[in-house]
């Protein structure tokens, strides 16, 4: 296995010992926090690869702990949250967090989630990596290309560019907002779900078998997009 540390920001022992339990697998290291000052000062210390974080804190929000934690560290931060509004999902990601998991939640979920997250960090830390593969598609970066089982896939500039930043950051709940920004960088006019809701549609029909019922390219409803998580 290799070396890593977690760290979990919950004040709620009987959370965190589930959580310490789902990741025990993939990590050498779990620490705890029941506040959220104290979570900052040990992520600051320790330097965790992974966050497990609780939005509902007795000290300062999470959202106030993912600000402070972005301005010094990359590491991936999954959010717990027994909350379920959408605004509050859009906030959190939009403020850095990589996803969230709504409690109650399931461990073999969570535990997915956790280890899709991973994968995508060691890929965006990896240099040189131009290719990726999720399923039978296979993108190219260099070559500006996307084939499904080897057959050429041909997209318009929008829709290469939203493609591309969806696998790159696969299995990571993408926010309207970040899609639109990335997509259309600059542009601070127009309706960003109605413009990702046409090229989403037009995207899924040439890159899916079923567009009615997609295999890579899901929708988190009042939030934004996410792709597959990829092996």
């Amino acid at each position: 296995m290799v070396a890593r540390t977690a760290l979990v920001i919950d004040d709620e022992p009987q959370i965190r010992r589930v959580v310490q339990h789902a990741l025990a697998e993939d990590f050498t290291r779990i620490l705890e926090a029941p506040s959220g000052a104290k979570g900052i000062d040990l992520a600051a210390a320790e330097r965790p690869s992974l966050i497990i974080l609780d939005l509902g804190l007795p000290d300062i929000s999470g959202i106030e702990v993912i600000g402070e934690v972005r301005k010094w560290s990359d590491a991936v931060i999954l959010v717990l949250s027994a909350r379920h509004a959408d605004q509050e999902k859009v906030n959190l990601l939009d403020a850095g967090a990589d996803d969230y998991v709504t409690k109650p939640f399931s461990t073999i979920e969570f535990k997915a989630r956790v280890r899709a997250l991973l994968r995508r960090s060691v890929a965006r830390g990896s240099n040189g990596v131009t290719t990726i593969r999720c399923g039978d598609l296979k993108m190219d970066l260099d070559g500006r290309t996307i084939t499904r089982s080897g057959a050429l896939i041909h997209l318009t500039p929008i829709e290469w560019e939203l493609l591309r930043v969806l696998m790159t950051h696969a299995g990571k709940t993408m926010t309207h907002r970040q899609l639109f920004s990335a997509v259309w960088p600059g542009r601070m006019y127009g309706d960003a779900q109605q413009y990702l809701r046409v090229h989403i549609a037009n995207v899924r029909r040439k890159v899916e078998a079923d567009p009615l019922s997609p295999r890579y390219i899901f929708t988190e409803p009042g939030v934004g997009y996410r792709f597959a998580s990829c092996e």
